[in-house]
């Protein structure tokens, strides 16, 4: 196959031969087509990367259910949860068939990589674990699923959760997870000792969320840090929301932000609209890798959400006050290329070698389209249109 009249993300023109899946060569637009070769000419449409959800709850989502209102009688994590747990009993249908029909909309969106973070506590067991691994094993030829064993209802006051999230490692789950050691489990140091000490046992990664805002939640930013230097674990730790940084002030935050990135600590920020939002820019100065997520889509924490991560860039610009080219490409990096770095995806990008997936859209420039978020006018996965005009085709 050969994909003629792509513009790429730096502008030049180009045809990409494809073979076997991958990219075999980028040739220059002014290069002769070949005789006898399948050709799809883009026309000059712009041709990106396949973007990255590097935080999602395939668990949580209702998506294809009757609209289900929020429950939460407070806006405290602790009231999201137990409103949770009652959505929870009544559901209608598996996690696995919620999930897929979550999978299907952000393939058709351009998402081929994602992070899924799966609720594991003392009442569910494994169960969500095995729905989210079916999930997996369904759509492997079409999308990437990295599990984080999620701890919802805490690990210290939630008693027998440290041994399940050891044994969803041991079942399938890829990196242990964590949830607000102080203001959930009241324990730093017992919540951090059962996360890195599972870490270290199973050698996997760790992704905490950290809603913890002020100076109590940048100290444990610190004692992450820590944990993560001691472990040898530099690279394989983010923290997600991490608002902490984002309500204090510049310097409290420029000085936490030197030792998360001395000790390889990445932060994933979903462009919260209720919450501080962490300084992006500035911990990409200081040397912190961020990337982004999507977070509740349509579930018992939020009404809102689609999984689209081009709108998700967006909503992240809109957020962090980014207003020029350079910012929106940045922003575009953090559901792309940033993504796809911290969640160790191989052979990603426009390059020779790499896989043959892409998304096309009709936007003159990526900062186009990140702010006006176009349709999809295709996805292609291993050289395949696997979607096209934002509805899936397999």
């Amino acid at each position: 196959m050969l994909i003629a009249n792509a513009v790429l993300a730096d502008g030049t023109q180009r045809h990409i031969d494809v073979k076997g899946g991958r990219i075999a060569a980028l040739l220059p637009a002014a290069a002769t087509v070949p005789a006898g070769v399948d050709v799809l000419d883009l026309g000059g449409a712009l041709l990106l990367p396949p973007l990255v959800d590097g935080h999602i709850h395939l668990d949580k989502t209702l998506l294809g259910l009757p609209w289900v209102p929020n429950q939460s009688t407070g806006n405290r994590v602790a009231d999201r949860i137990e409103a949770e747990r009652k959505v929870r009993a009544e559901r209608t249908a598996p996690e696995a068939e919620t999930g897929s029909n979550l999978v299907r909309q952000v393939v058709a969106s351009g998402t081929l990589h994602m992070r899924s973070h799966v609720d594991i506590d003392n009442q569910l067991g494994l169960r969500n674990l095995h729905e989210v691994l079916k999930i997996r094993e369904r759509f492997r030829d079409l999308v990437s699923i990295q599990i984080v064993a999620f701890p919802q209802s805490g690990i210290v006051r939630s008693p027998g959760t440290a041994e399940l999230l050891d044994a969803a490692i041991s079942e399938g789950a890829d990196l242990v997870g964590g949830l607000d050691p102080v203001g959930i489990d009241g324990d730093l140091d017992g919540h951090l000792t059962a996360v890195f000490g599972i870490a270290e046992r199973r050698s996997v990664g760790v992704d905490i969320h950290l809603h913890d805002g002020g100076e109590a939640g940048i100290a444990q930013l610190l004692a992450i840090a820590e944990r993560t230097t001691a472990a040898g674990l530099g690279g394989r730790v983010a923290v997600s929301h991490a608002f902490a940084l984002g309500s204090v002030d510049t310097d409290k935050a420029a000085r936490t932000a030197d030792v998360l990135a001395k000790a390889g600590v990445a932060i994933m920020s979903h462009g919260p609209g209720g919450a501080p939002i962490p300084p992006l820019a500035l911990l990409h100065r200081h040397g912190v890798k961020v990337f982004g997520g999507s977070d509740n889509i349509r579930d018992a924490w939020s009404p809102f959400g689609n999984g689209d991560m081009l709108e998700r860039a967006m909503m992240i610009g809109y957020r962090a006050n980014f207003r020029h080219d350079h910012e929106l490409q940045f922003a575009f990096d953090m559901v792309t290329g940033a993504a796809a770095s911290i969640l160790g995806i191989e052979d990603y990008g426009i390059a020779v070698g790499a896989a043959a997936d892409f998304v096309v859209v009709e936007a003159g420039s990526v900062a186009e389209a990140v702010a006006t978020r176009p349709r999809r006018k295709l996805v292609i996965k291993s050289g395949k249109i696997v979607a096209k005009d934002g509805v899936p085709v397999v």
